[in-house]
């Protein structure tokens, strides 16, 4: 074909047309439906990803934000949606884009899922069923979420303490709170005193093998308890995550737990084990006598082991909810299952070290050693205020304990 002047300038009108569609063909608007919990640690996780990440990469994205815990209409909102989409709603954060729903949040799965999503319809146009129910023109105002300075969504998070003042809860980081409530928690006063008699019964053998065998059996067992019970108790709070009123629950645990332990360092001096009476600790030390006397040294074994599983189930008890309570909050924050389990094998560790001081010490000069009551009073009145403070974030504020 001959390139004319009139082809030329029919193929420039052409491409004059199609050059707009072109163009805006990666920029359709797309409309997003939020319905989200106030302190909804999940919601709070997607709102800062859709706020904070999304709407920067795609400036033609839309969101409409509805809170369903503190407001009926939102509920009902909510409701008709779920027949129009014919699903069911069990918890939330429930983000609908284009027809697609989206139940609860994962960092790094439902991220992309959404991401993915907001992408097709930006360039393809998707259907908006919601949109004629929930009312375009209702949509909600965020702005007071955004920090003034920066523009970024739950950039500061401050706590104010009577005495102590403000603290920065982005730069306590989640593996010093573990440290901290780890070593809190190992100054339990109700493993203690079964170890004590343990490793004094241990001393007044003459093989040291069986000594050191016995011994470790016992805190390796006491360990692994501590690990099962604190990893089951992580898979139920993840399993009923979007339920508020477990978390309230908690959080009124945690305030009881702190206040016990302080009416514990005020008044009782001595901060012994109560949950055990003397007479049930005098059959205690009968059945380790027992075990440990025992010729067969796999019967020693498996004693200690029954015993190590009993006494922790006790300890569990007497440490006022402490490992229930920080599984609460490693819940808050989102990671892979095995940051999760090792978080609380850090946590485990340092809730032993003073059982692993205490034992080697024993083994290693042959005397009794032990920690005072002094310092176990003392971890009982930090660990008291610590509760506290965790149990107002989490029934006020929980989203001042995801740490990052």
């Amino acid at each position: 074909m001959k390139l004319t002047a009139k082809n030329i300038i029919i193929a420039s009108l052409f491409c004059l047309i199609l050059l707009p569609q072109t163009v805006s063909a990666g920029n359709l608007p797309v409309n997003a439906y939020l319905f989200y919990g106030d302190g909804c640690p999940h919601c709070a996780q997607e709102r800062q990803f859709l706020f904070n990440d999304l709407k920067s990469e795609y400036s033609n994205l839309e969101i409409y934000e509805y809170e369903i815990y503190n407001n009926r209409n939102n509920i009902l909102l909510l409701q008709q949606v779920s027949n129009e989409l014919g699903v069911g709603v069990d918890g939330v954060p429930f983000l609908i884009i284009g027809g697609h729903h989206f139940v609860g949040y994962a960092d790094g799965i439902t991220s992309k899922e959404i991401k993915q999503k907001v992408a097709e319809c930006s360039i393809h146009k998707c259907s908006d069923p919601i949109a004629s129910i929930v009312g375009i023109k209702e949509k909600e105002i965020v702005q007071e979420l955004k920090n003034e300075n920066t523009g970024n969504v739950f950039t500061e998070k401050i706590i104010k303490l009577p005495i102590i003042g403000e603290i920065d809860a982005v730069s306590f980081s989640l593996p010093i709170l573990t440290i901290v409530m780890g070593l809190l928690d190992g100054f339990n006063p109700c493993a203690m005193w079964t170890l004590l008699f343990l490793i004094s019964l241990l001393l007044g053998m003459n093989n040291r093998k069986r000594m050191w065998i016995l011994g470790t059996i016992f805190i390796t067992a006491s360990a692994s308890v501590y690990f099962l019970f604190m990893a089951a108790w992580l898979n139920l709070i993840l399993f009923l995550g979007f339920v508020i009123w477990f978390r309230i629950s908690i959080g009124i645990l945690a305030l009881l737990g702190g206040g016990y332990s302080i009416k514990e360092f005020l008044f009782n001096k001595i901060s012994g084990c109560k949950v055990v009476g003397d007479e049930k600790r005098q059959k205690t030390f009968e059945k380790i006598r027992l075990i440990v006397q025992q010729n067969s040294l796999w019967l020693a074994i498996g004693g200690i082991i029954v015993l190590a599983f009993v006494v922790n189930l006790v300890e569990l008890i007497c440490s006022a909810g402490l490992p229930a309570i920080y599984t609460q909050v490693l819940s808050l924050n989102q990671m892979n299952g095995l940051q999760y389990y090792l978080y609380i094998a850090i946590y485990i560790f340092f809730f032993m070290l003073d059982d692993l001081f205490v034992f080697f010490v024993a083994m290693i000069t042959l005397e009794m050693t032990g920690i005072t009551t002094k310092y176990a009073r003392i971890a009982r009145l930090i660990g008291g205020l610590v509760m506290l403070m965790i149990g107002i974030l989490l029934i006020f504020k929980p989203e001042f304990l995801m740490f990052g």
